[in-house]
């Protein structure tokens, strides 16, 4: 991925995914652009600051979670497996999986790379006996593993309901690709949200102090510096909306007015009260995330969860292909 220096005028060196994504989401109707866009630098850090807002529920319910269920992992996953961190962040909650479980390897993957490197930075320097691979790469489609930890049972690590951000086919599919990465004899532990009120979805993701907002219009800044974009960035508005059918928290940028502007030259028009959808974040309940976990190629083995049964965490096991119970 591109890092986010780019100059104006200079679209021509972005990345060619990025362009298209951007490209074909804003001729789409209804228009929507992927979520993991939003990973730039000042995305990813802006992210970060989100998980310390008091309205975010997920990050704090999470990491308390973990502190109970890592040495419960430890002691079924044993030692020596690499722990792979799919989407890793600034992994705020890796130190509480890797001082359990004792990796032989750790591989944070993500595709922000300057943010990826100086979290690993961060981890080298607190578990400095430890063999640190950092990996930029886009994890949603199979990953060729670097090959120093080729024959060592991995470990997956996919906190934070990051899989919620898929559609369901999509997430299916992503499972799929980590078993294919992860390989034989791997597990996974992930993180799930759950479905609740629609009061305490809501807020989590339009927040009184505006991060999220700010995190939704950088996108839009994204594209004017990466993809010479004109989009007037005051001209939409950051809404959240619970769509109760799909069970899921969507993300839009509403135009408050009518907006014309290009992108990579060509031309585009919103009008107002029209969207751009940018990110999906769908609840599962516990029944609903076992059959997820199946559907991808993983047989779940132990589930935790905090007194409010806010958030889910699943530790699965790779299973074996077959066409019949």
């Amino acid at each position: 991925m591109l890092k986010p220096e780019i100059e104006d005028g200079q679209a021509s060196l972005a990345d060619p995914q990025f362009r298209a994504d951007v490209l074909a989401g804003l001729e789409r109707r209804p228009r929507a652009i992927p979520a993991r866009w939003f990973y730039d630098r000042r995305g990813s850090e802006l992210f970060e600051a989100i998980t310390d807002l008091p309205e975010y529920y997920p990050t704090r319910t999470e990491t308390a979670m973990l502190g109970t269920a890592c040495p419960q992992v430890a002691e079924i996953a044993g030692p020596g497996r690499a722990v792979v961190e799919f989407g890793s962040g600034s992994s705020v909650k890796t130190p509480l999986l890797l001082s359990t479980v004792r990796p032989s390897a750790y591989v944070p993957i993500d595709i922000s790379g300057d943010f990826l490197r100086e979290s690993s930075r961060v981890l080298s320097a607190a578990f400095p006996e430890l063999l640190v691979l950092p990996f930029e790469a886009d994890f949603l489609r199979p990953l060729a593993l670097p090959q120093t930890i080729a024959a060592t049972p991995k470990l997956g690590f996919f906190p934070g309901s990051t899989i919620g951000n898929m559609i369901p086919l999509m997430a299916v599919d992503l499972l799929r690709a980590m078993r294919a990465s992860l390989g034989e004899g791997a597990m996974l532990l992930i993180g799930m949200d759950r479905i609740k009120d629609e009061g305490t979805l809501v807020a989590a993701y339009d927040d009184a102090a505006g991060v999220t907002a700010a995190f939704n219009r950088n996108l839009l800044e994204r594209i004017n510096r990466e993809l010479d974009g004109t989009i007037p960035i005051d001209a939409f508005a950051h809404e959240a909306r619970w769509n109760d059918d799909r069970a899921r928290i969507e993300m839009h940028l509403v135009a408050t007015r009518d907006v014309s502007f290009a992108v990579d030259g060509r031309p585009f028009s919103v009008g107002a009260g029209e969207s751009i959808h940018t990110e999906n974040s769908h609840k599962y309940g516990s029944r609903d995330a076992r059959i997820l976990l199946r559907s991808g190629g993983w047989t779940p083995i132990r589930e935790w969860t905090d007194p409010d049964s806010l958030f889910g965490l699943y530790l699965a096991e790779a299973q074996a292909e077959r066409p019949a119970p």
